[in-house]
């Protein structure tokens, strides 16, 4: 299977993470595809009209997108324990955690465009004070709610790569004041599945560069 991604997007990094704990990565071709709102990549748009990575190209669904939707494929390839819990409190324990996850994602890019993508005199600091206020209520809800111990799941997944790529583009810190927060993300970024994907690389808001194979 081949899987259209970007080095530095938590969204491609959650499914990548996911199929190293689902121990199938090795069936995976990563391809890295630089993407942005402003940067039109035609290689992507042919297999997602949203022009988004992830995309994983199957053999027999064609090309699939959204990261949840992705990580639900692959949770069917294996023979292990699955990481999307199929019924029970565990399934909606795993989802709503991966939601808060997806949500820091997505409003930590939402700040980045108000503080540093977007040219400055059409920055609203109304908008950056709302995203930053989602992110630091999600981190004391977590705090104090996050189920921080039990198996590995697709929530756990994907809060630990939301949480590196909030570091990873110095966005409001997590950890000040969140020991619990902290430590449990400390203890997950060692696993072999997150010390395999770390990110790198820069958002291009320019021409797409060439594809590189990984």
């Amino acid at each position: 299977m081949t899987l259209f991604s970007q080095s530095h997007s938590p969204y491609a990094r959650k499914t990548i993470v996911f199929a190293h704990e689902a121990g199938i990565a090795d069936r995976l071709v990563i391809i890295d595809h630089e993407t942005s709102p402003t940067n039109r990549n035609p290689a992507v748009f042919a297999v997602n009209p949203l022009g988004k990575v992830p995309v994983l190209i199957t053999p027999e669904a064609g090309a699939i997108f959204d990261s949840l939707v992705i990580c639900d494929y692959l949770d069917a390839l294996h023979t292990g324990r699955r990481l999307i819990p199929a019924t029970g409190a565990e399934r909606w324990q795993a989802l709503r955690l991966h939601s808060v996850a997806q949500g820091l994602c997505d409003a930590g890019i939402a700040l980045r465009w108000e503080t540093l993508r977007r040219p400055e005199p059409l920055r609203y600091p109304p908008l950056q004070e709302g995203q930053t206020a989602k992110l630091l209520e999600s981190y004391d809800l977590l705090e104090q709610q996050a189920p921080f111990d039990g198996p590995v799941d697709v929530g756990q997944i994907g809060l630990a790569t939301a949480l590196a790529w909030l570091e990873f583009r110095a966005l409001p810190d997590f950890r000040a004041r969140r020991p619990r927060l902290a430590r449990w993300y400390q203890e997950f970024s060692e696993r072999s599945s997150m010390r395999a994907t770390a990110y790198h690389g820069e958002t291009q808001d320019g021409p797409a560069p060439t594809p590189i194979a990984g």
